[in-house]
């Protein structure tokens, strides 16, 4: 035999032998795989089975538990659409709140500076402060308003009606806490037609004072209760950029 015939029959013993391996590998596999799902479908059948058996039985528990399950997923979803809503109301309230006291704000703008505190008075008397008297003047030992809260605080108002493109300073703030000691008053506020600095932020947050920028003022001229902003600590009256746009100092 030459060695060419040798070699084509080398390679046919060698392709046989090749299929006969790969037909024991998928006769084993298909083994396994019989063996692995044999459970499974036995307990698939046992269900079926059970189910053809009692199914006069278990289907109203089963349509009760669809219909469960189909009124629970329609309630959450009116309860998320109910709260959706809410909380777009209640932003367009404030917003719409914001509005109206910046239209009342251009009124107040023009105000004279005693004038400007008799409105702060007023509306300490609105939300049902007590007490309350307007002190501005010369000699005041920079109290405009005095006056007791609704729960019972005394308190003691700076009022500063300045221009839009004018900040509160630190030092406004040092004297407003001065007032608060001299005066003896539990809360010391500063009501502006402004902004206030940073620093003066920074201060008033340290000494626990309230201040009270323009965007506030709008909100309790607009029906908005002081006590309200006892605790935001002057926070809402913007970022770098927007105080950048009103020509104010950071």
């Amino acid at each position: 035999m030459s060695a060419r015939k040798r070699t084509t029959a080398a390679a046919r013993r060698g392709r046989g032998a090749a299929r006969r391996r790969g037909a024991a590998v998928r006769r084993r596999s298909h083994v396994w795989l019989r063996g692995r799902w044999r459970p499974v479908l036995g307990c698939a059948a046992v269900l079926v089975l059970a189910g053809i058996v009692y199914w006069s039985r278990i289907w109203p528990y089963l349509l009760g538990a669809a219909v469960g399950a189909a009124l629970a997923l329609g309630c959450w979803r009116l309860w998320r659409a109910d709260r959706v809503a809410r909380a777009e109301h209640r932003e367009w309230e404030r917003q719409d709140a914001v509005r109206a006291g910046h239209r009342t704000l251009a009124e107040v703008d023009g105000m004279s500076g005693g004038a400007f505190e008799d409105l702060v008075a007023s509306l300490c008397r609105r939300d049902g402060c007590t007490g309350v008297r307007r002190v501005g003047g010369a000699g005041d030992n920079g109290a405009d308003v005095l006056g007791v809260l609704p729960d019972g605080r005394s308190m003691v108002i700076q009022c500063k009606r300045y221009a839009v493109s004018r900040a509160i300073p630190a030092r406004d703030m040092r004297e407003l806490a001065g007032a608060r000691g001299y005066f003896r008053a539990e809360v010391a506020v500063l009501v502006t037609t402004s902004r206030f600095t940073a620093q003066a932020l920074t201060f008033a947050a340290s000494q626990h004072l309230v201040p009270v920028h323009r965007d506030q003022l709008a909100l309790w001229h607009a029906g908005n209760p002081l006590t309200q902003f006892l605790t935001l600590e002057g926070a809402g009256q913007g970022d770098a950029a927007h105080n950048r746009r009103r020509r104010l100092p950071n």
